[in-house]
C-alpha cells in the first residue's frame, strides 16, 4: 500500500487514541487499498473509489465504511450512525485497543473491497429539496464527521454558500482544502460570509 505520510499527522494530533489508530492503520496497511487524507481523516479508496475511513471523537474511534450497507456483518458490529438519514455508510466503533480483532476487521475489509469491485454502491436521493444538491465530497464528509443534523439545521441560504464554495473549487485538492475549513464552521453554526454581514 502506498502510505500517506500524513496520517501520522493525524494521529499525533489525536494522541489519547495512538494505540487504537496505529492499530487500525496497520490492519488497514496490509490491504490493497490506496492511504490518503480527505476531510482531515484517513481515507482508504479502490480506484479512486472511498471505500472506508478512520475517524477520532471525543468517546471512540470509528471505522467507516462508505458502503457499508451491503457488508453481511456477521458480528454484528456495524451502526448507522445517523438512522433515517445515512443510506450507504456504516460506522464500527471502538472504545479500546482490546475490542480490535485485527482478522475480524480484515474480513470486513476484504468484503468492502470486493463490493466496490462489483460495483455495489448506493448513491445520494435526489429529492427536491435544498440538501439533495449537496455534492457527494460535501455529504460524505459532513456524515463520517456526524455533521448532518448541523448542516440542516443551517439557515438555506447557509447551506447553498457551503455547496457552491466545494463545487466552484475545479481541483479535488482545492475542494478537499476547503472542506477542512468549513466544517468546523459548519458544526460552530458558521456561514461562509457572516463576518461580512451586519450584525
Amino acid at each position: 500500500m502506498k502510505q500517506s505520510k500524513t496520517i501520522d499527522a493525524f494521529i499525533e494530533k489525536h494522541s489519547e487514541w495512538k494505540d487504537e489508530l496505529e492499530t487500525l492503520v496497520s490492519i488497514f496497511r496490509k490491504s490493497e487499498l490506496t492511504e490518503t487524507i480527505k476531510w482531515g481523516m484517513p481515507t482508504y479508496t479502490l480506484n479512486g473509489k472511498n471505500v472506508a475511513g478512520l475517524g477520532a471523537f471525543k468517546n471512540y474511534v470509528a471505522v467507516w465504511f462508505h458502503q457499508g450497507v451491503f457488508l453481511k456483518d456477521p458480528n454484528r458490529k456495524l451502526i448507522n450512525a445517523q438512522e433515517g438519514k445515512t443510506k450507504g455508510m456504516r460506522q464500527w466503533r471502538f472504545q479500546n485497543k482490546t475490542e480490535i480483532d485485527p482478522h475480524v476487521l480484515k474480513a470486513y475489509i476484504n468484503e468492502a473491497i470486493e463490493n466496490q469491485k462489483k460495483g455495489l454502491e448506493i448513491k445520494p436521493d435526489r429529492k427536491k429539496s435544498a440538501t439533495s444538491k449537496i455534492p457527494t465530497l460535501l455529504n460524505d464528509a459532513l456524515q463520517s464527521h456526524g455533521l448532518s443534523k448541523d448542516f440542516e439545521s443551517l439557515a438555506p441560504y447557509k447551506q447553498k454558500e457551503f455547496i457552491e464554495y466545494i463545487v466552484e473549487a475545479k481541483r479535488e485538492a482545492t475542494k478537499l482544502k476547503r472542506l477542512d475549513k468549513i466544517l468546523p464552521m459548519i458544526k460552530s453554526g458558521i456561514g461562509l460570509s457572516d463576518k461580512y454581514r451586519s450584525k
